[in-house]
């Protein structure tokens, strides 16, 4: 018996997007892709059967999708035709598919109609819906959410049935027990539920990750104790970035809470698909798709507890043939994997999303490693050919003018053409039946060719030219623009740059902080305004440091050696201040020292003369005075008298001569012989 698609609702693993096997035998698979499409492929000739595009495909993508189980689907289509009695085959069956969105609401889509069943959706879930499982017996739906709640749902009336909560976190997956009864429940932990109460039945712990996918294994125990539809069961559990499969088997008592073993396989599970057990002696058939690409099968009977992990028995690859010596064989990824009817073979899905092969292989037990060879090239895309065929080339007529956009008026030059080259513009010309080709365009647009490394730098835009320097690798450019002194241009040139440039300026400013230092003056500028400007960007980035190592690495040595370097400035500026202060010391004459003799033509003669004229005014006074006492007291004679006189003006004139020049050099105050001569 080949087991449904419950597995395949996967939505918190990276790789695994939404697909499922329908259960009558496999005849279709349901692929819900990134874009939010529903496409359902015939599995027998690998065709697309129908495609459905929901109205908000974009908004609520599809996040999980499970097929109707058969038997709910030939219960509604003998009630609709009203004939009990009638075997009804799978070709008329009402396939129903649920489709489960990432904004809480479930779509049920007919295969057989082509178009949308009904809509659930009041009162059901406020978030993603993670895993949807349909009973057996009931016409009841059963989902889980990121709001923490598991829903029943009721197919004829599109209504809540029951809603409780599930978990404390969101719950991940659900699974129903082969009897109907209970129900498997994941988040971080694992519950079982009764249906009927809605009451915690176990509880299961082992996972450090959320589980995406729950399966019931056994549909009896192996004890041949009376069975009560639950106990003594194994179920099957897979968790996001876990390589380890668990298996726990139900016990009567509740101490047992961990898993009794485990499968393990390359990298995370998923997708799932499985065979049950429908005794004790049959051994359960396993086959586990990973995230990279290979298909693991597993062969085991369960009966207990085993310590080490069990590895496959079989492992599928499938790869590209390598064509020639030069190519290598290229791995083509494994979406899906199921077992068919017989469990002898295995249905294979593989290729891209959007165009999938299916293909049917058989299982050999003696194999332990199979690599299929196939090639899909042709599945891919299309081919060269039909490109080229789609691609119309306009054809140009020797009447029609070629206008030149430009100013009115304007004629752009004629170039004459070249005389060495007539010959293989004829050829050109030729081959492309009249059509005149792009240099003989531009030719006559009056379009050089060759563009002249000046024209580069034509702009005045400093946030363009550093731009297309930091892409080109243009040191002149770059010159251009980081040798500016002007620091609101540097502020404005680094606001409107691009942000895919900033990194590249950080390791240009990098390059340039280790010459010289006169540049390195300029760069600090151009630094300091990146890292205040685009600091929110730079904190962005998950691997700034790697990038900035250099950067930080430059700064550190600077800033280590910067304190004895200032240490050292100092003790220069004190060195350089004394040497100053004792050459100015040397230079300057002392302040008590004044000139003693200062020598000045015109203004001494002048003052001398006066002095001289102001004495002999003196000595007159007198002199008459003493004549009139001798001629009056004792009658002496005038001529001895006047020769005395002309002797004492002589001595009284050399001695006043001496005073004036003294009073003039500042030294009569000082010479106690001068003051007794005038007296």
């Amino acid at each position: 018996m080949a087991a449904g698609g419950g597995g395949g609702c996967d939505p918190l693993a990276p790789a695994g997007v939404p697909c499922a096997f329908s259960p009558d035998g496999q005849a279709y698979f349901a692929l819900a892709s990134s874009d939010g499409h529903l496409r359902v492929w015939e599995t027998a000739n690998n065709r697309l059967h129908q495609e459905y595009v929901p109205s908000a495909h974009l908004s609520g993508t599809c996040t999980c999708l499970a097929w109707a189980p058969a038997r709910l689907q030939a219960k509604e289509s003998h009630q609709r035709k009203k004939r009990k009695s009638e075997v009804i085959g799978t070709s008329d069956q009402v396939d129903l598919l649920a489709l489960g969105t990432a904004v809480g609401s479930i779509l049920l889509y007919s295969t057989v109609k082509g178009e949308l069943h009904s809509k659930l959706i009041s009162g059901g879930h406020e978030n993603r819906v993670n895993c949807i499982q349909w009973h057996q017996d009931n016409d009841c739906i059963y989902s889980c959410s990121d709001d923490k709640y598991i829903v029943e749902w009721s197919i004829q009336t599109c209504k809540v049935k029951c809603k409780w909560k599930g978990d404390n976190s969101s719950v991940s997956s659900l699974c129903i027990s082969p009897d109907g009864k209970m129900l498997l429940s994941a988040g971080r932990t694992i519950k079982l539920w009764v249906l009927e109460t809605k009451e915690v039945y176990r509880h299961f712990t082992g996972h450090s990750t959320p589980v995406s996918s729950l399966r019931f294994t056994t549909i009896r125990p192996n004890e041949s104790q009376p069975f009560d539809g639950i106990t003594g069961l194994y179920f099957l559990s897979g968790a996001v970035h876990d390589r380890l499969l668990n298996v726990w088997q139900v016990r009567s008592e509740n101490k047992e809470k961990s898993a009794v073993m485990s499968f393990t396989v390359t990298d995370e599970p998923v997708y799932i698909d499985l065979t049950l057990s429908e005794n004790k002696e049959e051994p359960v058939k396993l086959a586990v798709v990973s995230r990279d690409g290979q298909v693991h099968l597993f062969e085991h009977i369960l009966n207990g507890h085993c310590k080490k992990p069990l590895t496959s028995n079989c492992t599928i690859q499938i790869a590209t043939p390598g064509k020639g010596k030069k190519s290598t064989p290229k791995p083509i990824p494994i979406l899906a994997a199921g077992f068919c009817l017989d469990k002898t073979s295995l249905l294979l899905v593989y290729g891209n999303w959007f165009q999938p092969t299916i293909e049917r292989v058989a299982l050999n037990s003696k194999d332990t490693h199979i690599c299929l060879e196939r090639d899909i090239s042709n599945c891919w895309a299309p081919t060269v050919e039909t490109a080229i065929t789609k691609v119309r080339t306009p054809v140009m007529s020797s009447e029609a003018k070629v206008l030149v956009p430009g100013v009115p008026g304007h004629h752009a030059p004629i170039k004459p053409a070249p005389l060495s080259q007539p010959k293989e513009v004829e050829n050109k010309r030729k081959l492309g039946s009249n059509e005149a080709s792009i240099e003989e365009r531009l030719g006559a647009m009056g379009l050089d060719r060759k563009g002249r490394k000046d024209d580069l730098l034509q702009t005045t835009s400093f946030p363009v030219l550093l731009t297309q320097g930091l892409e080109s690798n243009d040191f002149e450019m770059l010159n251009k623009v980081l040798q500016t002194r002007n620091i609101n241009l540097i502020k404005k040139t680094v606001l409107r740059m691009p942000l895919h440039a900033v990194i590249p300026l950080l390791q240009e400013l990098t390059k340039r902080l280790q010459g010289h230092p006169n540049s390195a003056v300029l760069m600090v500028q151009w630094l300091k305004c990146v890292l205040t400007i685009h600091a929110s960007y730079l904190s962005t980035l998950p691997d700034l440091v790697h990038q900035l190592g250099t950067l930080y690495q430059l700064m550190e040595s600077r800033v280590k050696t910067f304190q004895k370097l200032s240490h050292l400035h100092g003790k220069l500026i004190l060195l350089i201040t004394q040497v100053t202060a004792s050459e100015k010391t040397k230079k300057m004459p002392s302040p008590g020292q004044k000139a003693k003799l200062v020598y000045e033509e015109e203004s001494s003669e002048e003052e001398s003369d006066d002095e001289i004229a102001e004495k002999d005014s003196d000595d007159n006074w007198d002199e008459d005075e003493e004549e009139k006492d001798s001629e009056k007291d004792e009658g002496v004679d005038e001529d001895n008298e006047e020769d005395e006189d002309t002797d004492d003006k002589e001595e009284n004139g050399e001695d006043r001569d001496g005073s004036s020049e003294k009073e003039l050099n500042g030294d009569s105050d000082l010479d106690p012989e001068n003051e007794s001569e005038e007296e």
